[in-house]
């Protein structure tokens, strides 16, 4: 017989391991070359942008207190993704320690706006100047 996982366990799961990559991003310069962290597969395989390029260090730029930074890393992550992100994860943790599983359902419309915002940024700051 299969064990139950307490719905809490997932999101815990999924905040420790953020937190994890938190503290040792927090002492990781991405600014810096050589550090240990991933390139973005899409800018390595073809030398373009994708919408979440600059994610690593806007996440570091927050993590010191530059806002000013992680704007320029990544404004429309920023401000679309980072709080999107809060929510859900927000969420799915609030359910999950009510007891409760989590699953988001997200309209056509609302799935199609998050495409064109994603495609319309990845072509905007791939435009030369």
């Amino acid at each position: 017989m299969a064990r139950r996982v307490h719905p809490a366990a997932p999101p815990l799961a999924a905040w420790g391991a953020g937190l994890l990559g938190a503290l040792y991003l927090w002492r990781t310069d991405p600014h810096q070359g050589g550090a240990l962290l991933p390139r973005c597969p899409v800018n390595w395989a073809t030398g373009l942008d994708c919408p979440a390029c600059g994610a690593t260090r806007m996440s570091y730029d927050l993590l010191h207190l530059d806002p000013a930074g992680a704007f320029a890393a990544n404004p429309v992550l920023l401000l679309l993704g980072v709080p999107l992100a809060l929510f859900l994860s927000g969420r799915w943790l609030a359910a999950g320690l009510r007891g409760e599983r989590y699953r988001p359902r997200f309209t056509p419309a609302a799935t199609a706006a998050v495409l064109a915002v994603a495609a319309v940024w990845a072509v905007a700051r791939n435009l030369p100047g």
